[in-house]
């Protein structure tokens, strides 16, 4: 089976930065689109960011589109989001998931597989 394990969060104060890594086995991480999605507390989970396993379309969440950076380095097996000019609202669970299909990436419903969830929370 695929698993999929994210790390990376942490503490950190509004304006940092904080890098996320996810790693993908069980699968050539060339063939999963991978994606980026959020969950703070009482609220719904949200899209951040994804990248198609072509890396042909890399759509990003209006909020985070000018501060976050998704990436992947598929020899590694590994996808990033590089989070830049951090805001509290930024606050969440951070997931991250793998997709057989390379469209809708936004949709959470499009994925096959799931970490376990990274916690980032930002201080003011």
């Amino acid at each position: 089976q695929v698993q999929v394990v994210e790390s990376g969060g942490g503490l950190v104060q509004a304006g940092g930065s904080l890098t996320l890594s996810c790693v993908v086995s069980g699968r050539t991480a060339s063939r999963l689109s991978m994606g980026w999605f959020r969950q703070a507390p009482g609220k719904e989970r949200e899209f951040v960011a994804a990248i198609s396993r072509n890396i042909g379309y890399i759509p990003y969440a209006d909020s985070v589109k000018d501060r976050f950076t998704i990436s992947r380095d598929n020899a590694k097996n590994t996808v990033y989001l590089q989070m830049n000019s951090l805001k509290p609202e930024d606050t969440a669970n951070y997931y991250c998931a793998a997709a057989n299909e390379m469209y809708n990436l936004r949709y959470a419903g499009v994925y096959d597989y799931w970490g376990q969830g990274t916690q980032v929370t930002v201080s003011s």
